[in-house]
């Protein structure tokens, strides 16, 4: 009898192994100066950023859904929580966090990931493209007001990872660019902006405890709504970012796992002094398409590779110069983008309401700076261009007996809020015969507002002394029209 050997986990192959070293050394080098931006906005200690990004990390490649998928401090989460940490302090946030995280797995657990399946394509696209435009706009600030040397270091980074992977891939490009221009500049003692510059990096690990806030029903009431949106704002960001590493590499995820990972890491770096985070798309992006990371072993040497940098080499990682990572994260905006989309092509083979819904999804995440926000609103606005698009599609045809004592009405389409408005108006009340037969063989009953429709048809031809049959429902119409006909108004 053969006995069958335990398969072995990807990574442990060294080539595939080799590819997730560097690019967790690649993801974790352009984690630091992210996340200690992140706390300046966040108002926190640059430590609360970088420990958040390592627990994160750390924690999601075990308990996430998405292999691959780094997890770290965020700038949407850090917008969400900055008024809490400016007027409370930083005890008020790290509890807020950690509520957060129980929201997520509570939302989680009651299946809030399946509502990504009404997220339209169009949204999809508006969301990747914002999400590089977010990213690009991001290191403008970083080649304004700095000393010349910027941009010339800034253009050779640019043309190292361009070029370099014409001569191999075994080494990420990111990581020779970063490498080399950190060389020359401490080299030739050439003075530009540096990661230092952004704050001191943390001497330790972090230690666990308890958040430093009276634990009473006035602290819940005041760090609730920060935590319900920080819960809201961290799982649409991560099950939006899943859905394009989904994409990317052509396989599926667990998209529930994801969501209670997300609660669970967050809880974790809540007791660790963090400011919480969530799935990062520049770093996906960095990990996944650039550096060909395909496992959680990635993930999880992004953050441990993001404290032994901070903590063993923070001298040297100081000296990193801006120049070299902001010229990383902009090649990224510009792979990130999904130029087809605009292509003159294929905006002119699209149909209008879908460049309408892509357009109002970039336009408020550039100008309110938050995604989720972008794909509600996307998502509201492609609702509203379908519901007018499908209650253009109901038609109405009269035939009425040679004998003139009948008059059949045909409806075809969908029925609900939006088609059954215009129904009403579709009959002739005051000259058609006494016996009037409604035809909904080739329509179908969805909502409240068409069977009040109907009901108010019927209402009408029966003030007139005349009487109307419903015939052809479906099984589903019927029972809702049997349920609700007559319910609808006060008097009946």
């Amino acid at each position: 009898m053969t006995r069958l050997r335990p398969s072995r986990p990807a990574w442990l192959s060294p080539k595939v192994a080799r590819t997730e070293v560097l690019a967790g050394l690649v993801v974790a080098l352009a984690l630091i100066p992210e996340a200690i931006s992140f706390s300046i906005i966040a108002g926190v200690d640059p430590s609360v950023g970088l420990f958040a990004s390592f627990t994160m990390a750390v924690v999601i490649s075990v308990v996430g859904g998405r292999p691959a998928m780094i997890s770290a401090a965020t700038g949407a989460i850090a917008l969400v929580v900055a008024p809490l940490a400016r007027e409370h302090g930083l005890g008020y946030l790290v509890a807020a966090v950690i509520l957060g995280g129980v929201f997520q797995i509570v939302l989680g657990s009651l299946g809030v990931a399946r509502l990504m399946r009404f997220v339209p394509r169009s949204v999809m696209v508006g969301f990747v493209n914002s999400l590089a435009i977010a990213i690009f706009l991001a290191q403008v600030p970083e080649l304004i007001d700095v000393p010349w040397q910027v941009y010339p270091l800034f253009a050779a980074g640019l043309a190292i990872m361009v070029l370099f992977p014409k001569l191999t891939k075994v080494i990420p490009a990111p990581l020779v660019s970063i490498v080399a221009l950190t060389a020359l500049t401490i080299a030739a003692g050439i003075a530009v902006p540096t990661v230092g510059d952004k704050g001191a990096l943390p001497s330790s690990l972090p230690t666990p405890g308890i958040p430093d806030v009276p634990f009473t029903l006035d602290t819940l009431s005041l760090i609730a709504p920060y935590s319900l949106a920080f819960a809201l704002v961290g799982l649409m960001e991560s099950l939006m970012t899943a859905k394009l590493v989904d994409d990317i590499t052509d396989t599926r995820s667990n998209k529930t796992r994801e969501s209670i990972g997300q609660g669970i890491a967050n809880i974790v770096t809540g007791f660790f002094g963090g400011m919480g985070g969530c799935a990062m798309i520049g770093q996906n992006m960095i990990n996944i398409k650039t550096s060909g990371a395909r496992t959680r072993f990635s993930t999880f040497l992004a953050g441990v590779f993001l404290m032994i940098l901070c903590i063993a080499f923070g001298p040297l990682v100081s000296q990193i110069p801006m120049a070299a990572l902001v010229a990383v994260m902009v090649l990224v905006s510009v792979g990130t983008f999904d130029w087809h989309s605009i292509s003159p092509a294929t905006l002119k083979r699209m149909p209008t309401g879908e460049i309408i819904v892509m357009a109002v999804t970039v336009a408020v995440v550039v100008a309110t700076h938050n995604l989720a926000i972008g794909v509600v609103v996307g998502t509201i606005t492609a609702m509203v261009i379908f519901a007018r698009r499908v209650a253009h599609l109901v038609d109405v045809t009269a035939v009425t007996d040679p004998d003139g004592t009948e008059v059949v009405y045909r409806v075809t389409g969908e029925l609900f809020f939006a088609s059954s408005n215009e129904l009403v108006d579709q009959f002739d009340y005051a000259n058609d015969p006494d016996r009037i037969v409604v035809d909904l063989t080739d329509a179908h009953v969805w909502d409240a507002s068409t069977v009040a429709a109907l009901d108010a048809i019927t209402t009408k031809y029966e003030a007139r002394g005349k009487t109307v049959e419903i015939i052809g429902l479906n099984k589903h119409s019927a029972a809702m029209h049997n349920r609700l006909t007559g319910e609808l108004t006060a008097s009946h």
